[in-house]
């Protein structure tokens, strides 16, 4: 039977860093057409829509408005619509899911006539800097029209579950194949050049850091190489820490975050604690598995939860900086004992196997295909993995 294709709203741009939207629908392209729809972004002249292709059954679409109101907002909302509805009626579209990681679209995709909603909730968007005041309100709406909901980790899973009769915890997995190969890598020379300690973080620059960690970190132990690879977004940038031994890199491409992560000698997850952490599952956490590299981080609900046995865990500046010297003089027994243990975590995930999971169900509400009973077990509630982790 044809799968439905795929109608993607998002308030991440494809191209910005690449994280579970990516790794998820690429996969899903595989088998579906896809078309994913970016926040507007305003620009002179009439409306229209951008389109690109950027992967094979991929198609970019961001829709240029003159109006810079809230993403997705009551002022936008009428002009998108529009311009979506032309493009699906002379792109030849036949009937399709709508998939969703913003719930700011909830309104375009039903007016549009989603044949399925599927609701990827990976972040609780709503305590984010800078989040529409509206985002509560449309989440609610959003609730009562999709027919499941995916959520990043087991603290979303168990806010999330209260409110929608089908709710699946899907946490953020990983490709191992390809950050496994960070050691055999050559460093990016503006690295390389750095001495040993080195400790890393890659990822998004934003309010989620807690700088005063890593300023601390900085100024307690000048020997260390602090560095930080990733954008700096929805922050003043002239508020970072600086230090001699603080590294600000930039955004790099996926493909030489293993490169980056290879060189390192302790992978950071330096996250204030807050509404704006209270549910995030870092993706990170699994690529600096992969990657080898013992891991230090705050004490974030979803890592103490599912890798308190393997990540080495800090609260506040003080608490963090005595884990960072735990990891970095651990004899070898006891790193081989998390290294042990990272790969029992890994051995168990993958964006593929994730990927399978989500497409089983999206497929028994979007391609009206039959779902085998024996089957039936592991698509609700729990993601198998996050169940047997959470056993012990």
């Amino acid at each position: 039977m044809p799968r439905a294709p795929l109608l993607v709203f998002s308030h991440l741009r494809w191209d910005f860093v690449f994280q579970r939207p990516q790794h998820l629908i690429s996969r899903l392209a595989r088998t579906r057409r896809i078309l994913y729809v970016e926040e507007p972004v305003a620009s002179v002249g009439r409306p229209s829509l951008e389109i690109r292709q950027v992967a094979p059954g991929i198609e970019v679409a961001t829709p240029h408005l003159d109006d810079s109101g809230r993403a997705f907002g009551i002022t936008q909302e009428g002009t998108v619509l529009s311009l979506l509805r032309n493009h699906l009626d002379e792109s030849a579209w036949p009937r399709f899911a709508a998939w969703l990681y913003t719930p700011m679209a909830v309104r375009v995709a039903c007016a549009l006539g989603a044949q399925a909603i599927v609701y990827d909730c990976m972040d609780e968007l709503s305590a984010f800097l800078g989040a529409p005041p509206e985002m509560l309100n449309r989440e609610r709406e959003l609730l009562k029209v999709a027919d499941a909901v995916f959520t990043g980790g087991p603290s979303l899973y168990r806010a999330k579950k209260p409110l929608h009769p089908s709710v699946h915890c899907f946490p953020s997995s990983v490709d191992i194949e390809h950050f496994s190969k960070a050691a055999s890598l050559a460093e990016p020379e503006d690295q390389a050049v750095l001495r040993r300690p080195r400790l890393g973080y890659f990822g998004v620059i934003d309010e989620r850091l807690d700088f005063e960690i890593i300023d601390r970190i900085a100024v307690a132990h000048p020997q260390w190489q602090i560095i930080l690879v990733g954008p700096v977004v929805k922050i003043d940038a002239s508020t970072l820490p600086l230090r001699p031994n603080i590294h600000y890199l930039g955004q790099r491409p996926y493909r030489d975050l293993p490169a980056l992560v290879g060189g390192w000698d302790v992978g950071l997850m330096p996250f204030v604690l807050n509404a704006s952490t209270g549910f995030i599952n870092p993706t990170k956490a699994l690529e600096y598995m992969a990657a080898g590299r013992p891991i230090v981080s705050t004490p974030i609900h979803d890592v103490a939860e599912l890798y308190g046995d393997i990540v080495y865990v800090g609260d506040g500046p003080e608490g963090f900086q005595m884990a960072c010297e735990r990891a970095l003089i651990a004899f070898d027994a006891e790193r081989e004992r998390r290294r042990a243990a990272q790969q029992r975590v890994l051995e168990n995930t993958s964006w593929d196997a994730t990927v399978t999971e989500m497409d089983a169900i999206l497929s028994a509400i979007a391609d009206r295909e039959r779902v085998p009973a024996t089957n039936l077990a592991p698509l609700f509630g729990m993601h198998k993995n996050v169940r047997r982790r959470l056993a012990g």
